[in-house]
């Protein structure tokens, strides 16, 4: 394929995580993303879940139940020209290691806020891997339609928590029930919407300008005159987007909106496609840039999913393309096996729909029917594999042994906590000292333990026990270090035979560094240093 064509396709292309605190709007936002895409024609009402109107992306039963998102689902539509790689990462707290991991797939990060909460705790931990990432963050305002913070003081917040520059795109024309539009300040227009019933249309807009003598008309004088006046003092002191500040970090543009009723999103969608970056670079672990278009194929494995679908049961790799042109058929060299593979199986998906891809091009996710040839971090490529920076693991923080209920159960029970460890939700561990040899599994989350014997019971019919153990913090150790280990000390060993020590706080762990300097305690798994 000529390189003209490839790099016309690589420009084509935006790939993007939305981050969000729960319940700011994330789901839905989503939602209303593909349905300006066309590629939905009806969105589910958020509050319709308990009816089994679950949004697209979320397809776990829990999730559905629940109304949070906690896998990642890579979701890809066309809208003006664009080909659109949208990652829906969770939301919820307890799932940050397998978010993590998603936005490494990502070349653009849409940071969604509560108009009425601001910047949460989670929104501040997704924008600190955005920022150690290089990912340029846009910012979603929702909610607007509901009672909100000072719209100053929201971008003050934004600046002073997380460190970036906020600077408006467009503006609200009023807040709460007198929300009735946004105006964009580079075009000079004023969008004003229409409501839909239960915002599951597409809401139609009229577009006019700030000082239309029919707005005095139409809505309160004291509403118009405000907005007049916040118009001027946006214009003249924050200033306009600067594309370039915005691609390196130093400013995010912010967008105001309601997507449970429709009301900015077709404007954002736009603005988004302008100033969204191609997947052109991807860095290395040398500081250097992959160049997409000259370099041969190359992807990476960013997530492992069991069962998404229950008429397949079958596991799907999901693969990030880095450079070069996936075609159906190819083989590759696998980094970690150290040989060649053929890339038969091939999917792309919507929700629960899969269709077989032919060809993939730089920025586009796909999945492979994993066998157990793929894991987590595997590099696959045509020629030598490419240094790519390695995707972030972390030491969990909860521990708990798990045993099977009934015996008849135990070789699903097995199965299926071998293949739902392998997506990297959580850790497994075994021991010779503690919980009598019985399974041990690692957390960042309680939920995360609940999700696990939940997916246990569904998907493999293995009823199970569940006991919390009192260690609250781990650290891995290198082979060599192995057998300096005192006998007392709680050793334990992961899926990938890395030896790892549990501490039940971090005094005891000071402690035990303490008496055992020549013992090096590792954030991260060896194989990933």
């Amino acid at each position: 394929m000529s390189p003209e064509l490839i790099e016309k396709e690589v420009k084509r292309r935006k790939t993007f995580a939305i981050i969000a605190h729960p319940d700011a709007g994330k789901t839905t936002l989503t939602e209303k993303l593909l349905l300006y895409g066309g590629a939905i024609q009806l969105a589910g009402a958020v509050k319709a879940r308990k009816e089994g109107k679950a949004a697209t992306s979320d397809w776990m039963a829990m999730e559905k139940e629940r109304g949070i998102s906690i896998t990642s689902a890579a979701l890809q539509f066309e809208y003006n020209n664009s080909i659109l790689n949208l990652l829906d990462t969770p939301g919820h707290e307890d799932f940050s290691e397998d978010t993590y991991r998603t936005l490494m797939a990502a070349d653009t990060a849409v940071m969604v806020l509560d108009a009425g909460k601001g910047v949460e705790p989670q929104t501040v931990k997704l924008f600190r891997v955005c920022r150690e990432r290089g990912i340029p963050i846009i910012t979603f305002i929702n909610k607007m339609d509901r009672p909100t913070k000072d719209l100053y003081a929201l971008l003050d917040e934004i600046e002073k928590v997380l460190g970036i520059k906020a600077v408006p795109d467009v503006w609200p024309l009023g807040t709460g029930y007198d929300f009735k539009g946004v105006y964009d300040l580079r075009e000079k227009q004023l969008h004003l919407f229409d409501r839909t019933p239960g915002g599951k249309q597409k809401a139609a807009f009229r577009v006019s300008g700030p000082n239309d003598k029919s707005l005095d008309e139409q809505f309160d004088a004291e509403i118009v005159s405000a907005f007049r006046e916040q118009i001027d003092l946006v214009e003249n002191g924050i200033g306009s987007v600067d594309p370039t500040s915005f691609l390196v970090g130093r400013e995010t543009p912010v967008y105001f909106g309601s997507a449970v009723n429709n009301f900015g999103i077709e404007l954002f969608l736009n603005k988004f496609l302008q100033l969204a970056p191609a997947p052109d670079h991807i860095p290395l672990r040398d500081g250097n840039l992959l160049d997409p278009v000259s370099s041969p194929f190359s992807a990476f494995v960013f997530k492992v999913q069991a069962n998404m679908n229950k008429a397949h049961r079958d596991r799907i790799a999901f693969l990030r393309v880095c450079s070069g042109v996936f075609e159906r058929g190819l083989n590759v060299n696998h980094n970690r096996l150290d040989k060649q593979v053929k890339l038969s199986s091939s999917f792309a998906f919507f929700g629960q729909d899969r269709n077989t891809v032919d060809l993939a091009y730089p920025g586009d996710i796909i999945g492979l029917v994993n066998p157990g040839t793929f894991k987590i971090g595997d590099i696959l490529s045509s020629g030598n594999a490419p240094m790519l920076r390695p995707l972030p693991s972390f030491a969990p923080e909860l521990f708990a042994t798990i045993s099977c209920k009934d015996t008849l159960q135990l070789k699903s029970f097995k199965k299926g906590l071998d293949q739902l460890a392998e997506e990297g939700i959580l850790h497994l561990f075994t021991s010779r000292t503690i919980g009598g040899g019985v399974p041990i599994i690692g957390a960042m989350g309680k939920l995360q333990f609940e999700v696990f014997q939940r997916r246990l019971k569904d998907e493999y019919a293995a009823d199970t026990n569940l006991h919390v153990l009192p260690y609250g913090i781990s650290r891995w150790i290198s082979v060599a270090d192995r057998a300096k280990v005192p006998g007392n000390a709680s050793l334990v060993e992961d899926m990938h035979g890395n030896a790892a020590l549990l501490f039940d706080t971090e005094w005891d762990m000071n402690y035990f560094q303490k008496n055992n300097e020549d013992i090096n305690l590792l954030a991260n798994p060896p194989y990933q240093d």
